[in-house]
């Protein structure tokens, strides 16, 4: 993936994500591809079963990812101008039915104002992908009646893996090495907290990472201090 060592622009912020975006349906876009090879072959009766089930199980797979991709980088998914807790639940736990990581939600909020689902379902991503051994990603989130919300993810297990280029951008610093396809997602959740009103940050230890959000207006953030 290429990197910028700028604050992105409109235009490559979009084509930052949308090479984040393909970068996750190519895999199983090549699997369903070499299923095809197969059912093609007539030599290969024996395997076809096998890629009957890998044709499926792709197909779930690019029609998960793309679902939550547009509603977690896009305005789709919701009506008006919230989402509900059962809304983004219930495009979260199909993305994340094979990860390794167990999925907890932990919330009081009944709906939360557009801007702050999507930091959250960003946020639930990048705590997904810090735990390449497993564990549990625990989601809270609360939303008062002036449209602020408080987020906090806890992701908890071994070798916890967050970079810090994530970290940077999530608080709208430029990583090191520049933005590329996978810290822009972070720049990203981070910049629309920043433009609902509030802020996003990361931390982690050797087990244990906490990404964290506010939005909302002034005085809901100067509450939360």
């Amino acid at each position: 993936m290429s990197q910028i060592d700028h604050a992105p622009t409109a235009a490559e912020l979009a084509a930052l994500l949308c090479s984040r975006v393909c970068h996750d349906i190519a895999g199983p876009t090549s699997a369903m591809g070499a299923a095809l090879s197969v059912l093609a072959d007539e030599g290969a009766a024996d395997m076809r079963d096998d890629a009957i089930d890998l044709l499926r199980t792709g197909a779930v797979s690019i029609r998960n990812k793309l679902e939550y991709a547009r509603v977690c980088f896009g305005a789709a998914g919701s009506r008006g101008g919230e989402m509900t807790i059962q809304e983004i639940r219930a495009v979260a736990e199909p993305m994340f039915a094979d990860a390794r990581a167990e999925l907890v939600f932990k919330t009081e909020a009944g709906a939360l104002d557009k801007s702050a689902g999507r930091v959250l379902l960003n946020l639930i991503w990048m705590a997904i992908e810090s735990l390449p051994r497993g564990g549990t990603v625990t989601v809270e989130a609360s939303a008062s009646s002036d449209g602020g919300a408080r987020l906090r993810i806890v992701a908890s297990g071994p070798r916890i893996r967050l970079e810090p280029a994530f970290a940077a951008a999530l608080g709208g610093e430029r990583p090191e090495d520049g933005y590329d396809g996978r810290s822009i997602q972070a720049y990203y959740a981070g910049l629309i907290a920043r433009e609902a009103g509030g802020r996003a940050a990361a931390s982690a230890s050797e087990e244990r990472a906490e990404f964290t959000a506010l939005t909302g207006p002034v005085q809901t953030i100067a509450a939360a201090e």
